[in-house]
């Protein structure tokens, strides 16, 4: 299914005392990288919120640390969705310093109605987008 691979730069902010990248971080990288992905392909979430009223929300993370990325590293997360289902998606996400694995996750995300918070089902053209 689709890949897409997104870089980011580590700011002090992004950082510990010691300058390692704290924890919750990671988290941060893997989103942005998720909206990254959707946007290249057209999909604009703000928009399917105002169309759709559909938003996409972090239903679990499973995620792994290997190594430490530092203070002023520059990133590639690496995005895949693996699974697309009736009302959610499945992403395998990784986060390298150059060949070196840092940290990888799969996150589940799960469509619901904007208004209700209620599950609803990912339009089809989605789904085909999702697919490909």
């Amino acid at each position: 299914m689709k890949k897409f691979n997104w870089s980011v730069r580590v700011y002090y902010e992004d950082t510990d005392a010691g300058g390692v990248v704290y924890y919750a971080n990671y988290l941060k990288f893997l989103e942005r990288a998720r909206t990254e992905m959707l946007r290249t392909t057209g999909i604009e979430q703000s928009a399917l919120n105002r169309t759709e009223q559909i938003i996409f929300v972090v239903r679990s993370v499973h995620i792994d640390y290997l190594k430490s990325a530092l203070f002023d590293d520059l990133l590639e997360i690496h995005s895949e969705i693996t699974q697309v289902k009736k009302a959610s998606l499945v992403f395998e996400q990784s986060v390298y310093r150059a060949d070196i694995l840092l940290c990888k996750a799969e996150v589940c995300i799960a469509c619901v109605d904007s208004q209700t918070m209620r599950p609803k089902a990912i339009p089809k053209d989605l789904i085909a987008q999702f697919s490909e």
